[in-house]
Order: C-alpha cells, then sequence, then structure tokens
C-alpha cells in the first residue's frame, strides 16, 4: 500500500509545502493577504448594516455551537456505525479514537509552524466587534489564530471519512467542514489562510502519511487487539 500511494502521498507532501510557501515567503503574504483583507471587510462591512446577519454570525460562534458541529460530524459516523455487526461498531470505536488522536498531534505539530499572528478582529481598526454589537458572548478574536485548529479537526473528519467509507462520505463531510468553518471567518476569529494555508497544508502534509500508509489500520488494529471488550480479535 505505500509503495503503490508513495508517489501520491509524496505529491500532496509536496503541495501542503508549496502552498503553506506561498503564504510565508511573500511580503506581508503576498496576494494571500488581499485575499484575507477582502473577505474579512466583506463580512465585517455587513455586521453593521444587517442585524440578521449580525445574530447568526453571533449565534453560530457561541461555544455552544460547536457542540451542533460535534454532532452533525457523529451523525454522520453513526450513519456507518449502525450498518455493521457488533465487531464493525467496536472497530468503529477505535478508529474514531484513532482520529482524534491524529487531529491532537496534527494540531501540536501545526503549532510549531514558525508563524503567529492575530485574528483580523485583533490587526485592524475600527473594525465591529460581534460581542460588543450584540452582547452575545462569542469567539470573535484571538491573539494566535494559525493554524484554525477547528478547521484542522474538520479537515481530517473529512480525510478519514473518505479513507473509510467513501466518496459520498467525503462529500457529506466537506459539506459539514465548510458549514461550521465558515463562521470563525465571517466574524473575524479567524482569516481565511488560516484554515485554507494553515490547516489545510498541516493536513496534507500529516493526514497523508497516516492514511495513505498501513499506518493508521495497524494502530487501530493494534488498538482492537490490546483494549479488552467483548468482539476483540482472538476472543472464541
Amino acid at each position: 500500500m505505500t509503495r503503490r500511494n508513495l508517489p501520491l502521498i509524496l505529491f500532496f507532501n509536496l503541495l501542503g509545502v508549496a502552498l503553506f510557501l506561498s503564504w510565508f515567503l511573500p511580503a506581508n503574504h503576498g496576494g494571500w493577504f488581499t485575499l484575507d483583507s477582502a473577505i474579512f471587510f466583506f463580512f465585517n462591512r455587513h455586521l453593521a448594516t444587517d442585524p440578521a446577519f449580525l445574530h447568526l454570525v453571533a449565534i453560530t460562534n457561541n461555544r455552544a455551537f460547536d457542540a451542533i458541529s460535534l454532532l452533525a460530524m457523529g451523525l454522520l459516523y453513526l450513519y456507518f456505525y449502525l450498518k455493521q455487526d457488533a465487531a464493525g461498531r467496536r472497530r468503529l470505536v477505535i478508529t474514531g479514537v484513532v482520529m482524534l488522536l491524529t487531529a491532537v498531534v496534527l494540531n501540536q505539530l501545526g503549532h510549531l509552524l514558525p508563524v503567529k499572528h492575530p485574528s483580523p478582529t485583533l490587526t485592524f481598526d475600527n473594525i465591529h466587534r460581534v460581542s460588543e454589537l450584540t452582547g452575545i458572548p462569542t469567539k470573535d478574536a484571538s491573539g494566535d489564530s494559525f493554524p484554525g485548529d477547528h478547521g484542522m479537526m474538520l479537515i481530517i473528519f473529512s480525510c478519514f471519512m473518505l479513507r473509510y467509507f467513501g466518496r459520498g462520505a467525503f462529500a457529506f463531510a466537506l459539506l459539514i467542514t465548510v458549514v461550521f468553518s465558515l463562521p470563525r471567518v465571517m466574524i473575524g476569529a479567524h482569516w481565511f489562510t488560516d484554515i485554507a494555508v494553515g490547516s489545510l497544508s498541516v493536513v496534507l502534509v500529516g493526514a497523508s502519511w497516516v492514511l495513505m500508509t498501513p499506518c493508521s489500520d495497524w494502530i487501530v488494529d493494534r488498538l482492537n487487539r490490546l483494549l479488552p471488550g467483548k468482539h476483540r480479535p482472538g476472543q472464541p
């Protein structure tokens, strides 16, 4: 599997590195900063002129809304879980654990990148802060927004869905990723490139080695044999 996938793994690694360097190397991030600024001010301008949009952004960036993103991912995973027999369900639970471990490791590695910058709401003057306009507690700023943690978890989830459940599941997972990443950008807690460059470049490099080699299957198999419980492989 590794040998067959090695050219594609190297391609994704080069793509991830090239994506990051295209943002990191140019002075003031080149055209990426122009795009980032345009996206931020487009949404920020509408916060002051559209009360419905303002409250939508406030609600979707409340901490409680994060539970809905977890619910959406959980329901998609549950759909495939319920189609399995008892042994298959045990394996999917362990696969979910491996997915979370992958997310934790890649997130930590992502924060080793030589980048630290504040969110747009802490970068520009005379902008609109949702928490100030509504009084609703929201995450509308971050002292270090790169890479986007939330977006990275969603992208990793999408990759696992593609690896283990196919393209249809991947399409639904991508929809979940867009829907639940966008509010962070709309409110100004993240730059667009925190996710589209930061999160994505880390996942392109890291997840390819986890999912396109025997690595993830090996970890799942090992945990499946080691963890106690019914339907463990080798049990009579």
